[in-house]
């Protein structure tokens, strides 16, 4: 039996809620969440529906679905639970985006130097199939990356650019981007901003009313504890008109109608249920979505945000200490950092210290990546440090 969440002050461990290995210290959800007990079982159980599809009725199809999408619209501040889409994942989002972004010789999109791909791969193509510039703006180059990096990416955003394309944080190392001014100069030359929320909603608070981007696109499978292959995409007024990838019958109007499906019509669903993928009614990752979804919006973002700094608070220093690079608080997002190596430090034998010690971390680009959540506690802090210390004395 899982306790209940408490509804107010600092939140507790909440590891109850979860099968991670005891003698495991899993400070890695920046690579993928673990599944909660409770999405586990709703899964099966939406799994277990199709022993008999029979009970399997048309309401099925749609209301789980409008139900994620109330529950995702409630952790990001969004007015109207129609704007969200389910898609299997951020390519697929940014693709559909992309495909109603209009650019063509003298305009630009500007993107993020080393960039998560499923957030490039559909601009490049975009600008190799309809002309223009795909604008990578990099950190200032001398080891430090938070600081100016937002400065850069302003001043690449000018009348010809088309749209932004960026993460809330970058995804090898947690370093912050301010957003705020990023998006007052999209807005002051008319460019679309397109957000990956993907390394910081449902961990540090993030608010569509307050930013107002043109689109916000989120994998589930991070930190809102969700099943792979499921992700939500927020739609601004810019893209709510737009061409789908696929033309679904689900995403027509009057769909509902199962017997009338053949009296084919052109409408669509309102809001930005066009651009939901075909089969979207998955009976078992959309339950177990939800599921972890009422787990993360009873902790509240701003409660875990606070839990995963003052879990690390002591052992930063301690890593500072030990000669290893951490990003100025300032720049760096408390739920994600990364740890930059000295150069003497050998990976392979790091890689082997940290499975020795049950630590699981991942390697990005030239840092260490420590992601850590709420089901970690202080002994999980300890042995990260307890494995650096080994390797560092070994230097």
């Amino acid at each position: 039996m899982s306790q209940a969440v408490p509804a107010d002050g600092p939140l507790p461990c909440q590891r109850h809620h979860f099968s991670l290995p005891e003698d495991f210290h899993y400070l890695n959800c920046a690579y993928m969440g673990p599944l909660p007990l409770a999405a586990e079982r709703a899964g099966i159980e939406g799994l277990r529906a199709k022993r008999f599809p029979h009970a399997i009725a048309p309401e099925d199809f749609f209301r789980p679905a409008d139900e994620l999408r109330a529950r995702f619209a409630r952790l990001v501040n969004a007015p109207e639970p129609n704007r969200v889409a389910t898609v299997p994942s951020v390519s697929y989002a940014v693709s559909t985006i992309a495909r109603n972004t209009g650019t063509g010789p003298g305009r630009n999109i500007v993107i993020v130097h080393e960039q998560f791909p499923g957030n490039v791969y559909p601009w490049r193509r975009l600008v190799e199939e309809k002309g223009g510039e795909l604008r990578v703006v990099e950190p200032r180059g001398d080891g430090v990356r938070g600081e100016g990096w937002t400065e850069r990416i302003l001043d690449r955003i000018d009348g010809g650019t088309a749209a932004v394309a960026m993460g809330t944080v970058h995804w090898t190392d947690g370093t912050r981007f301010d957003l705020n001014a990023v998006r007052e100069r999209t807005g002051a030359v008319g460019a679309a901003l397109i957000v990956d929320g993907t390394q910081t909603v449902g961990a540090v608070p993030f608010d569509v009313q307050a930013l107002a981007p043109d689109a916000l696109v989120v994998a589930a499978y991070k930190w809102l504890l969700g099943p792979y292959s499921l992700s939500l995409a927020w739609f601004g007024e810019r893209y709510l008109d737009g061409i789908p990838l696929e033309e679904t019958w689900i995403g027509r109007r009057d769909s509902e109608n199962f017997a009338g499906l053949v009296d084919y019509v052109d409408d669509y669903q309102p809001g930005a249920l066009r651009f939901d993928v075909g089969q979207r009614s998955n009976f078992a990752l959309i339950p177990a979505l939800s599921a972890s979804l009422d787990l993360v919006l009873a902790w509240r973002p701003e409660r875990v945000s606070d839990y995963c700094r003052a879990l690390m608070a002591d052992a930063l220093p301690r890593l500072r200490e030990l000669g290893l690079r951490v990003e100025a608080d300032r720049w760096r997002s408390p739920h994600l950092f990364g740890l930059g190596l000295p150069k003497e430090v050998d990976a392979e034998r790091l890689k082997e210290v940290l499975a020795r010690h049950r630590v699981g971390v991942s390697f990005r680009g030239s840092s260490v990546r420590v992601s850590p959540y709420v089901y970690n506690d202080r002994t999980d802090a300890d042995a990260l440090v307890a494995a650096f210390a080994e390797v560092m004395a070994g230097c």
